[in-house]
């Protein structure tokens, strides 16, 4: 059993990850008995929890198989792949035929009612998001003004931030296990100053949901990711890290790296920092599949905003935790074991 400290927000999280869990039990027969609500969950967030555990049912009831071996296709793909390169991404399809891959498409599962939450506290991050366009080369297409337009709805502002509240600065980021860098990691330049607590508090229950959909699709990822946030949150205490372990207490997800993206096309690319096995996940119709592996893009017109959680393979080896396996379509185990503890 985890214990999760009550004066984190992850421990809330972790009672939906546990409810949303049970719920898909039932809708996919495995659990027969029904499912009380927990108490420390309000309303909209309960209905948000069973909206979830729906769509997440009906996706693992319905899959769809690929003529593609993950594994091979991974360790044939160079460290720092960015997916960039269209001929070699050919390439590796006709080399590795075999197997089967696993993404997780949920189309309506987040309510319009959340959607709308996540706008607002979008347009509050509105002063970060207007500084974080360069003028750099389309190389650097993250934050190149060229993919970017404005929206027809005053508020809205383009732009793209990264955020966290502890990660390894760009440059620093180490590689392997167990870490060799000199460097600690630092609160992301998005989440320093006063107004960093705020933007934290206002992604909550997104953080809430993400994380909850995760407990399904990937649970060994999930619960090393549980054990990552709270050896950060000792490491921070224990360092008298203030601002790093306050930002912590209010980081409700088990992703410890978070994006807000506003009217950016996206190419096709990869996410190499990111942990082969992991998921990343874009919540509206919510998509997750391992960023490092699986090539992801965006093409639109009108207005979009998108969060995507994500992991940072550096953060879990800081603190030494296991890479968990891939991710397989399995029997759902209809045991949940309780993840939040009472006590600290």
């Amino acid at each position: 059993m985890t214990s999760v400290p009550t004066d984190m927000a992850l421990h809330t999280t972790c009672i939906a990850g546990d409810f949303v869990h049970q719920l898909f039990a039932c809708h996919v027969g495995v659990r027969l008995e029904s499912v009380l609500p927990p108490l420390a969950l309000d309303v909209p967030t309960m209905l948000a929890c069973r909206q979830l555990a729906r769509a997440l049912a009906d996706a693992y009831l319905h899959p769809i198989e690929l003529n593609l071996d993950m594994i091979q296709y991974n360790e044939a793909l160079n460290k720092r792949s960015t997916g960039r390169l269209t001929k070699h991404e050919e390439a590796l399809l006709q080399k590795f035929p075999h197997g089967h891959i696993i993404l997780w498409y949920l189309p309506d599962a987040i309510s319009l009612w959340i959607q709308a939450e996540m706008e607002e506290a979008t347009v509050g991050m509105g002063h970060l998001l207007k500084t974080s366009m360069t003028g750099g080369e389309e190389t650097q297409w993250r934050t190149f003004p060229g993919y970017f337009h404005h929206s027809n709805r005053g508020p809205l502002i383009p732009g793209c931030i990264n955020m966290a509240p502890c990660w390894f600065q760009q440059g620093r980021e180490p590689y392997g296990f167990p870490p060799t860098s000199v460097f600690a990691p630092e609160v992301s330049a998005t989440l320093k100053g006063e107004c960093g607590p705020t933007v934290i508090t206002s992604m909550q229950r997104s953080a809430l949901l993400a994380s909850a959909a995760l407990r399904v699709m990937h649970p060994e990822l999930y619960w090393a990711s549980v054990n990552t946030q709270i050896k950060l949150a000792e490491w921070a205490m224990d360092n008298g890290l203030h601002d790093i372990y306050t930002r912590l207490q209010l980081w409700a997800s088990v992703f410890n790296c978070a994006a807000v993206i506003c009217n950016r096309q996206c190419p096709l690319h990869r996410d190499p920092r990111s942990a082969p096995e992991g998921c990343n996940i874009t919540p509206g119709a919510i998509v997750a599949c391992s960023g490092h592996i699986v090539r992801h893009g965006v093409t639109f017109t009108g207005d979009r905003v998108v969060w995507t959680w994500f992991m940072r393979d550096s953060l879990h080896n800081f603190v030494g935790t296991p890479r968990p396996q891939y991710a397989k379509y399995k029997d759902v185990d209809s045991h949940v074991s309780v993840s939040a503890s009472m006590d600290r």
